[in-house]
């Protein structure tokens, strides 16, 4: 990058000015990846200071069976395949009973597009559930799956998500966005929910009070022009609404596990490669500076790897996401080994190695504990990146 345009941006991102598409083209161009995650780290930094939030969560997927095919998907199956299978509420709650343990504080619920399951199955498993955990956050449903509800039970979004708050809904998951930019998305999406309905689903939960997610699904067919127009299109909706809590770069996965059935599910690996770490931690940066009005940058370390996600704190990010034990959408994020399960005390030593002090937040972001963070006395305790 030219030293004039490396100078002009670093001052336009130290006073507060917002970046252009233009600009976040350019900053993807650069292969200074020290110096993008050094200004990414500052404005982290400014708006989250050395603290790293996590919490303690599980993955709740009620059923596999989904009408859709999209092209990067292994987790979905056909009726009647052989491990298809379908949840009854009852073994819904005894699963989610049996995550109760560690202080469990949220239940991450998302399914496939199920085309025979009744609407009322889905706010009755939300009442069951949080009949059965009352202290824990139900965090569910894609903007995917409510698009889905109203094919199916002939009643709109907001009637929907009325009904659903009313069961126990706290916040939607951000999944079905991968990238909105049609010129992509038309190749590797196999549902009918676009930006115009993820959007405007989400517009609505903001305007019912809830504060969710937003997502971005990163090196497949993409170019970092499609990820600079998908970050200023969720920035643009958070200019109106101010309903996004975090935005969460997912890395697009390789089908290592599901293959042993002899089906490859995933059309696209035979001509993509996955993000490298370097090109993960650049996406993190760069992220980070243009999406200026949202206050948390999420890596979840399922699809990072673990070394990959504590590098990411000092490119952007400041959420860790939670101690998941098993999670279905993807498994082995680098297939070197990344592991299914981080307990609380795990998340704490990685944050720590980091460089960091942990934060036990919940769904809302509210803080429910501080720990220490690294300590100074010792040498070989690594400090955060100073500013």
């Amino acid at each position: 990058m030219d030293v004039g345009l490396k100078r002009e941006l670093e001052e336009k991102v130290r006073a507060g000015e917002r970046l252009t598409r233009e600009d976040g083209i350019a900053l993807y161009e650069s292969d200074d990846l020290a110096w993008l995650g050094g200004l990414a780290h500052e404005v982290r930094t400014r708006k989250n200071g050395d603290v790293v939030h996590f919490n303690v969560n599980r993955h709740l997927n009620m059923t596999n069976v989904c009408t859709a095919s999209c092209a990067y998907c292994s987790f979905q199956r056909k009726p009647g395949e052989k491990d298809a299978y379908t949840m009854r509420i009852e073994e819904a709650v005894k699963l989610a009973k049996s995550m109760e343990s560690e202080n469990l504080t949220e239940l991450h619920i998302v399914n496939g597009l199920h085309p025979n399951l009744p609407w009322r199955y889905y706010p009755r498993s939300l009442r069951e559930l949080k009949a059965a955990l009352p202290n824990v956050s139900l965090k569910a449903f894609t903007a995917t799956e409510i698009h889905h509800f109203e094919t199916i039970s002939g009643l709109s979004a907001s009637e929907i998500l009325d009904e659903l708050i009313d069961a126990g809904l706290e916040s939607l998951t951000g999944g079905g966005a991968e990238i909105f930019d049609w010129e992509v998305r038309q190749h590797i999406v196999d549902h009918r929910t676009h930006w115009e309905d993820w959007s405007r689903i989400h517009r609505l939960a903001h305007e019912k009070g809830l504060k969710t997610p937003c997502t971005m699904l990163y090196g497949h067919i993409e170019e970092p022009r499609h990820r600079v127009d998908h970050v200023l299109r969720l920035r643009e909706l958070q200019d109106e609404t101010n309903g996004f809590q975090v935005f969460i770069p997912l890395r697009y996965q390789h089908d290592f596990v599901d293959m042993k059935d002899g089906k490859v599910r995933n059309r696209l690996q035979a001509r993509t490669q996955m993000a490298t770490g370097a090109e993960a931690l650049k996406t993190f940066a760069v992220s980070r500076l243009l999406f200026d009005n949202v206050p948390h940058v999420k890596v979840f370390w399922v699809m990072h790897g673990v070394q990959t996600a504590q590098l990411a704190l000092q490119h952007g990010a400041d959420d860790m996401d939670g101690s998941v034990v098993e999670y279905k959408i993807t498994h082995d994020a680098d297939n070197y080994g990344t592991p299914n399960k981080l307990t609380r005390e795990d998340l704490l030593d990685l944050i720590r190695d980091a460089g960091f002090q942990p934060v036990e937040r919940n769904t809302r972001y509210e803080v429910i504990r501080e720990y220490d963070g690294p300590d100074p006395s010792r040498r070989e305790s690594p400090q955060p990146m100073r500013v």
